[in-house]
């Protein structure tokens, strides 16, 4: 007696199918996550008035790259992470030499590189000496003997007799700052890591449907 056995449909077909499934639902689901999770970080940065330049530095990817996987995973980070880092901590800023933090004044202007500008780099493009002046309530000063020209910044003054010249603040100095925390990234990746298992499964249907 011979006895064969089909079995209709073909379950190990049947079972590769649904692997393949499972593998794309899962990816998808991943770069959607990541993608999401992306934008909400760069809403929030905008949001906190930080500017389209620091958010455009939040990039995502997904591993791996070039086939579905039932492990693929996704990784969101910034290209200025110390930058948004300390957004999103708030730390307390020390001098590095253990003196002073000086905070540019709007007569100081800006750095010819762009950013903040440095007493040093002021001397040297106005020509002009800054004096120390302590206080003991409220921050100290650097000053200059100059003139605040039509942009409000402070410079040279071209008087011989000494008109118009006047003690011009141009850095703030303080021994620490303490920076608001204006970003709470760690909010939305928790979102989006509990969106991921319910994104995977709306996915999985889909993908059974085709």
């Amino acid at each position: 007696m011979k006895l064969k056995l089909d079995i209709t449909p073909d379950l190990v077909a049947m079972m590769a199918a649904e692997i393949k499934a499972g593998e794309r639902a899962v990816s998808t689901a991943t770069r959607e996550a990541g993608n999401g999770l992306k934008s909400a970080w760069r809403a929030q940065i905008t949001g906190a008035g930080l500017g389209q330049r620091l958010a455009r530095t939040i990039r995502s990817e997904q591993y791996p790259k070039r086939k579905p996987s039932l492990n693929a995973a996704a990784l969101v980070w910034s290209k200025a992470s110390v930058i948004v880092g300390a957004h999103d901590t708030g730390p307390l800023i020390r001098s590095r030499s253990g003196f002073w933090l000086t905070i540019p004044t709007p007569a100081a202007g800006k750095s010819a590189r762009g950013g903040r500008i440095t007493p040093g780099e002021w001397e040297r493009r106005t020509g002009l000496r800054l004096r120390f002046v302590y206080r003991r309530t409220g921050p100290s000063l650097l000053v200059a003997e100059g003139r605040l020209n039509a942009r409000g910044r402070a410079v040279a003054s071209r008087s011989r007799t000494g008109r118009g010249v006047t003690t011009v603040p141009i850095f703030l100095l303080v021994p620490q700052v303490k920076l608001p925390k204006r970003l709470d990234l760690a909010r939305d990746a928790e979102r989006a890591h509990d969106a991921l298992p319910g994104l995977i499964v709306a996915k999985w249907v889909m993908e059974r449907l085709r």
